[in-house]
């Protein structure tokens, strides 16, 4: 998906949370900003938004001297998360359709995302997804290339929103590979944040070797992009992974919340909707 000029707006203020999360004081805020607006000036706009965030946050971490600001907030949401797995379970085991309701589920976890908004309601999102219709479905699709596949590559988000992906994939019947960030960036998760959450209980953890947002083929490992070009199905969760890999391959689905007015208008959905969206070739 290509850079809006909405987006320049949204650099800045992810910049400014990280600076904040980094611990930063009020001169080194600013001077967070300034190399910002000076970056966004220098950048391609033809480069992907995460491309573009990627710059940022490299630059962030290096100017407040943290490796991961985001460490603290990943865990809490890790936490929080584990405290409503429970609850998850219990409603996917008494839905009339569990795996509709697993990836309901799944979806919802996608609010916890600090590059859209440092906010999010996680119990109102989860109360919300086991009613409202999904605003692009391609749920069946997505049941029957499971049903057909030997294996599932499913790349993770988020930290917190794992616990979700979790709760989906402990009712699949197929080995999953589940890749997340070779290194700290925004509150993506990494294999640590992985662990955390249980996933090494019904999945095989693997790195895409990159630490950039969203997955850029070209940044990831070699081992990655070779697992990448043989799976047989692919899901993709979340805004960045929606906006850098390519929509034209359908044995890719994104599951997404679409948070952004911008990646709502370039789906063609509504702000707020639920995404199951296939890959068209």
């Amino acid at each position: 998906m290509r850079t809006y000029l909405d987006c320049y707006p949204c650099f800045l203020r992810q910049a400014l949370d990280a600076a904040r999360f980094a611990g930063a004081d009020d001169e080194a805020q600013a001077h967070v900003l300034q190399e910002t607006l000076a970056l966004l000036q220098t950048l391609d706009p033809a480069a992907t938004p995460p491309e573009i965030g990627d710059q940022i946050h490299r630059r962030v971490r290096e100017t407040t001297a943290h490796a991961d600001p985001y460490d603290t907030v990943k865990r809490v949401a890790t936490e929080r998360a584990l405290e409503l797995y429970p609850w998850m379970q219990h409603h996917i085991a008494g839905a009339a359709d569990p795996f509709g309701q697993a990836v309901r589920i799944a979806i919802a976890g996608n609010i916890i995302d600090f590059g859209p908004s440092s906010q999010y309601d996680l119990e109102g999102t989860l109360a919300e997804v086991t009613q409202a219709p999904l605003a692009i479905d391609d749920l069946e699709a997505l049941r029957s290339a499971l049903s057909r596949a030997s294996s599932l590559l499913y790349i993770g988000d988020n930290a917190g929103e794992t616990v979700f992906d979790r709760a989906l994939i402990e009712i699949l019947d197929l080995p999953v590979m589940y890749a997340v960030k070779g290194g700290p960036v925004l509150n993506d998760a990494t294999l640590d944040d992985a662990r955390m959450a249980g996933l090494d209980a019904c999945a095989a953890l693997i790195s895409t070797g990159s630490d950039a947002p969203g997955t850029i083929l070209s940044r990831t490992s070699p081992d990655f992009r070779r697992r990448y070009q043989e799976a047989p199905v692919i899901i993709a969760k979340g805004q960045a992974n929606y906006e850098t890999l390519s929509p034209g391959d359908p044995r890719v689905f994104f599951l997404l919340k679409a948070k952004c007015p911008v990646i709502a208008r370039d789906l063609g959905a509504a702000t707020g909707g639920l995404i199951v969206k296939q890959g068209s070739a």
